[in-house]
């Protein structure tokens, strides 16, 4: 890796999609054991993933893993919890409007 070059890497993986009431979500497991860093992308190959309402879908993909350089690792390490927080709603009123 160097100071701003990328790398791509590919890995196979297994993509779980979950669309329950008690659960709504998607995973991806990476089948060779790579790690994903901070600053990296991820991009699973292959046709959207539709799960009907009460059933979990489970299908092996293959994943481009595209690693970040030095700098966007750094960068992404330092403004990290700044974005964080974008994420985070806070509200101290009980009044509710639409």
């Amino acid at each position: 890796m160097g100071l701003i070059t990328r790398e791509k890497e590919t890995a196979p993986c297994t993509v779980e999609i979950s669309h329950k009431f008690e659960s709504l979500h998607a995973h991806v497991r990476f089948n060779n054991g790579a790690v994903v860093w901070p600053g990296d992308t991820v991009e699973v190959q292959g046709p959207e993933i539709m799960a009907p309402y009460g059933e979990i879908v489970t299908e092996d993909r293959t994943a481009v893993i595209t690693r970040a350089s030095a700098v966007e690792r750094l960068w992404t390490r330092l403004t990290g919890d700044f974005e964080f927080m974008e994420l985070c709603e806070f509200s101290f009123s009980e009044e509710v409007t639409l």
